[in-house]
């Protein structure tokens, strides 16, 4: 999974990014910028205005995000924030040079880190109830093919006790989130003080899905996770097991609704008043409604972690 992904030939150094394949919140609307924009300025008001206000974008992509954010804020919050790109590929041409690309984020800073499915790239090991009755470790070949290995022993073991206990039945999957724990452990460790928050698709112990979520996705269509670099390889997050104390866990619609992002529709009499304004606000509304639907992007968990903070109003309506 590392070397499909990352690798030298992997999917995120593909020259056509991630856009070129699926569609994320980022992509959908800028209303999404806008919102983690109005979420920087309360993590600013939060720590009472910083000389230097960081804005670190885990996972991201060609900087579609990082550039929208910035775009959106206030010249008085712009004039202070320095923005981090956080990517293993190459920085892309023609962006905002106001915008640092970097392969790992910066140590020591004070804001908001923001990570926007970038936990379900990192890579994982998937286990299986094999007919024996052991936990065994799934091996993938090249081509996609599977085959059961070792018994899952150690740290592995023991997460899965804690997090995600398979039952009995042969077959029944897990992916083994440890790897995720530990990144978002080290991606917290980087903040002095501030707010996390990874954006993720999630589930929680009390609703695991029981053959797992690994998949693949190319040119917008889900596929077999083949580790090949020709597609994406990705599994939902057990968002609860990274979560550490005092972090709040919420569904993507509510975390947007609190950041002033709704589907209503406007007024009809609008419509009368300000016909451009009118449909000027219907299409936004449009684009709040996919970004917060139920079935869908709204379903996304967010995981929001406050270092050295309270998280108090930051997230209130």
């Amino acid at each position: 999974m590392e070397e499909a992904l990352y690798g030298p030939e992997g999917f995120y150094r593909r020259p056509e990014g991630p856009a070129g394949h699926f569609r994320t919140s980022v992509h959908a609307s800028p209303l999404f910028a806008g919102a983690v924009a109005r979420l920087l300025c309360r993590v600013d008001a939060a720590l009472g205005h910083p000389g230097e206000l960081a804005f670190v974008d885990m996972g991201a992509g060609r900087g579609e995000l990082t550039a929208g954010v910035i775009a959106a804020l206030p010249a008085d919050v712009a004039a202070r924030t320095r923005a981090y790109a956080v990517e293993r590929a190459a920085r892309p041409e023609g962006l905002d040079p106001v915008i640092e690309w970097r392969a790992e984020p910066p140590a020591d800073v004070t804001g908001l880190l923001f990570a926007n499915e970038w936990l379900d790239n990192v890579p994982l090991d998937v286990a299986e109830r094999a007919p024996d009755g052991a936990v065994r470790q799934v091996l993938v070949h090249a081509d996609g093919t599977e085959e059961l290995g070792a018994p899952v022993a150690g740290p592995d073991a023991a997460w899965l006790a804690r997090w995600w206990p398979l039952g009995p039945e042969a077959g029944l999957r897990a992916e083994i989130g440890r790897p995720r724990d530990e990144a978002w452990a080290a991606a917290l460790a980087t903040l002095t003080r501030g707010l996390a928050v990874a954006v993720d698709y999630a589930h929680t112990r009390a609703d695991r899905p029981p053959f797992g979520t690994l998949t693949g996705f190319r040119a917008g269509r889900e596929e077999r996770p083949v580790p090949d670099g020709s597609r994406d390889i990705t599994a939902h997050v057990a968002l609860d097991a990274c979560a550490l104390p005092d972090a709040l866990l919420l569904t993507q619609r509510a975390a947007l609704r609190a950041l002033g992002v709704s589907g209503d529709r406007p007024p009809l009499a609008l419509a009368s008043s300000d016909p451009t304004g009118y449909v000027r606000a219907l299409a936004g509304a449009g684009q709040a409604a996919e970004l917060t639907a139920a079935g869908g992007l709204g379903d996304f968990g967010w995981l929001t972690q406050p270092v050295g903070m309270p998280l108090g109003d930051v997230l209130t309506p």
